[in-house]
């Protein structure tokens, strides 16, 4: 079980990592962050229904105030996981299942 830390941030607490985490549910504040940032730009109504009403606007609100609050260490946090993702993406271009997906002419 995790240990929660309440923020003075309504809505949030920390786990033992120091994660932020919307109460009651199983979703990270970044969770709700990266939907805002999506090119599309969701906003509070757009994110509530696509978590399928799961999260209050409370909630969503209170995950924004925490990000613009600490949002220097959310950005870091953010960028770190991009160049992750890139880095494994780079050493998958010529793993052998692609090599064979390829063979097959299913991927250029």
């Amino acid at each position: 079980m995790k240990t929660k830390t309440p923020t003075p941030t309504p809505h949030i607490w920390l786990d033992e990592t120091g994660r932020a985490w919307i109460d009651d549910t199983n979703i990270k504040v970044i969770e709700v962050v990266l939907d805002k940032m999506r090119p599309e730009r969701w906003t509070a109504d757009q994110i509530y229904e696509a978590h399928d009403h799961y999260l209050s606007l409370a909630q969503i609100y209170a995950a924004f105030a925490y990000y613009y609050d600490h949002q220097a260490e959310f950005d870091e946090e953010i960028e770190r996981q991009d160049r992750m993702v890139e880095e494994m993406r780079a050493q998958s271009l010529n793993s052998p299942g692609r090599q064979k997906l390829r063979a097959m002419g299913l991927i250029p």
